[in-house]
């Protein structure tokens, strides 16, 4: 499939909807690739007005569909910009499955990928797929958040108030937002502008921009800042290893911003007053990029900084009308008293889940919506975990993936350190494989896949897709949540850091739960790695629906049916198969593929152990090579690591080509 324009001849390749599901004549919808700025996006029209864009291309992927990567194993995308065509267009690899686009009347694109099992089209990818994806939603110098508590998706940037109060409280927020103060740019030492990040959005329309991939984002900040119709600038291309280059430059109002997974960054230009600490918002404090500020100001602000670090009780808010969003749209704190009204003082009725780290409380704000309550243990937490409650709050906020749990509001009141977040109806995963017979009945086989897999995506953002390159350190069934979807939400990510002693040599003691800890996290090695092992502890888990304990008898298990070719013995048996399946079926054919995949992140060795991003792309793409396995380290973790008779030779590692 290929879209765009021949730009010698002047023809032109888009989809259009039908008029109705019956009528194929042409409808109101096109799906067009858009080449004004050098950067290509794809855009959906309504007649003559945009309903949706994708986001311009980074180099990887269109900048606000992200998930695009995950499928480019099997459908490799292919963007061409030169002097003779601009065209965007995918290929199909060997053994891929069949794939079509379509728009449908009602302005839907569907990415549709034939099932052979079932005989049916499914769904690969929807656009628009939230009300964020709506254009403009949220005006100009508006930001949208489809994971907010509240009904109220729209925020202001920093620096920036509703243009209408009024229609904003009715949710009428297309007017966008307002500049609170004038900026002062001169291009020259009287000037008082600055830079601040707002980290992990969909760039704004490129209509008001202007390209240049000679530069650097260093000299692309110089240039906007020398520039003082340059009201923000950005990355062009993203780098796999993380950073950019090129230079996007935008001189008009920044529309169609959103937070997205994996998002970029953008850099807002504001008065040198705005570019302190943001109202209402602790965590919110502002990366002042102004080459001009003198060196007696950037003392000062650091002062301030400290000192406004160090007191618990500014910046509070009022839970009246849902949490808050600040301007800077980071996460908002809370004050304990709202907390105790919401959970009625922590009451013992409200428990709904408890850990070495602390109660969960099931809460309800005063509109009706309900949220889960963490209520860290106070004898738990060290001295270090409490001072850097702060800066683990604020990265937790930036992880933003639609597998991992999102975190809502904090409050670091008094001794009080409580973690607010969305509610997840159906609780956590460990109920539905390890519990009563009809509960792990619950999830079937397809289920089963998708929440391995969903937690494999979840785990690879973390590691690979933030920018933090953040250790989750418990990784476990019970840290797995699920929405009323049935999807997976990882849980608890960040929170074990602050609950680690550190020991006389420096390094960190093990905080991983028995059964899921690896060798190297016994030596007080945690690396990404150790995620990797216990996401391999968890899948085995998933699949049999046993649990693994000290001694590791389930995988040793699972590696004897591995080595005996009894896959599908390993199978728990409550699990509701597809019709006809039979160890030969892709039921069989599924379960040996995950069950190697487990065992290869169980490996003794972290360097025997593939990347998470790599168990991805394997869970996803059917025609991967996977390497076989050695024979997993397995040990008691009461003691040490006790065995001597892991094969120690160093296992291929996944080839994905």
């Amino acid at each position: 499939m290929k879209m765009g324009k021949n730009l010698w001849t002047g023809d032109e390749w888009y989809l259009t909807s039908w008029r109705s599901p019956d009528d194929p004549s042409p409808g109101s919808y096109r799906r067009v690739l858009e080449y004004a700025t050098r950067l290509p996006e794809v855009v959906l029209w309504q007649q003559d007005a945009k309903a949706y864009r994708t986001g311009p291309w980074n180099g990887r992927w269109f900048n606000g569909v992200p998930e695009a990567s995950t499928y480019a194993h099997d459908f490799p995308l292919d963007v061409t910009a030169s002097k003779s065509e601009i065209t965007y267009g995918y290929t199909a690899r060997p053994g891929a499955p069949l794939t079509r686009v379509v728009v449908t009347d009602a302005g839907v694109v569907r990415r549709l990928v034939w099932d052979a099992s079932s005989l049916a089209w499914k769904t690969f990818f929807q656009g628009p797929r939230d009300v964020c994806d709506a254009y403009g939603k949220c005006g100009a110098f508006g930001l949208c958040d489809a994971s907010a508590a509240s009904s109220a998706f729209c925020g202001c940037l920093q620096g920036f108030n509703p243009a209408s109060p009024p229609a904003w409280y009715m949710r009428e927020t297309s007017g966008g937002c307002r500049r609170n103060v004038p900026l002062n740019c001169g291009g020259n030492e009287t000037a008082t502008d600055g830079f601040v990040l707002v980290h992990g959005v969909k760039l704004p329309d490129t209509q008001n921009a202007s390209v240049d991939m000679s530069i650097s984002t260093e000299e692309c900040r110089d240039r906007c800042f020398a520039n003082c119709s340059c009201l923000a600038y950005a990355s062009a291309e993203i780098r796999e290893g993380g950073g950019g280059s090129g230079c996007i430059i935008w001189t008009g109002d920044l529309v169609d911003l959103r937070y997205v997974d994996r998002g970029q960054d953008l850099y807002l230009r504001l008065a040198g007053p705005e570019i302190a600490v943001p109202k209402g918002s602790k965590f919110a404090i502002a990366t002042v990029l102004a080459p001009v500020a003198s060196a007696v100001a950037i003392i000062l602000v650091l002062l301030f900084v400290i000192c406004w670090r160090r007191k618990h009780r500014i910046s509070r808010k009022r839970l009246n009308d849902g949490i808050p969003q600040s301007s800077a749209m980071t996460v908002p704190s809370v004050d304990l008293h709202t907390l105790k009204e919401a959970t009625l003082n922590f009451s013992e009725s409200h428990v709904i889940g408890q850990g070495g780290f602390g109660i969960v409380y099931k809460g309800q704000l005063p509109d009706g919506r309900t949220i889960a309550v963490k209520r860290l243990r106070q004898c738990a937490l060290t001295r270090k975990g409490k001072c850097d409650f702060a800066r683990e709050v604020e990265v937790m906020a930036r992880l933003r993936h639609g597998n991992l749990i999102r975190l809502l509001a904090y409050c670091d009141e008094g001794e009080e350190r409580i973690l607010v977040y969305v509610y997840m109806p159906n609780k956590s995963l460990d109920l539905y494989i390890f519990g009563e017979p009809s509960l792990r009945a619950t999830l079937s086989w397809r289920q089963r896949l998708d929440i391995i897999n969903g937690i494999a995506q979840g785990v690879t953002y973390m590691h690979e897709g933030s920018g933090e390159s953040v250790v989750h350190r418990d990784l476990k069934l019970q840290n797995v949540l699920l929405d009323d979807n049935w999807r997976a939400k990882v849980a608890d990510f960040g929170t074990a850091k602050l609950f680690v002693a550190e020991r006389v040599d420096s390094s960190l003691t093990i905080v991983n739960s028995p059964g899921y800890a690896s060798p190297e996290s016994l030596r007080a090695e945690m690396t990404l790695k150790c995620d990797v092992y216990s996401f391999g502890v968890v899948l085995v888990e998933i699949l049999s629906g046993q649990r693994n304990g000290e001694t590791q008898r389930l995988l040793l298990h699972a590696w004897g049916l591995w080595e005996q070719d009894r896959k599908m013995a390993l199978l728990d048996p409550t699990v509701n198969l597809p019709p006809l399946s039979r160890p030969d079926s892709d039921v069989g054919s599924e379960l040996e593929r995950c069950i190697q995949i487990g065992l290869l992140c169980i490996q003794e060795s972290p360097d025997d152990r593939p990347a998470m991003s790599d168990v991805v792309a394997v869970l996803t793409t059917k025609t991967s090579q996977i390497a076989r396995p050695n024979r997993p380290g397995i040990y008691n973790q009461r003691t040490r690591f006790v065995t001597g008779q892991a094969d120690l030779t160093r296992t291929t590692t996944i080839d994905l080509e």
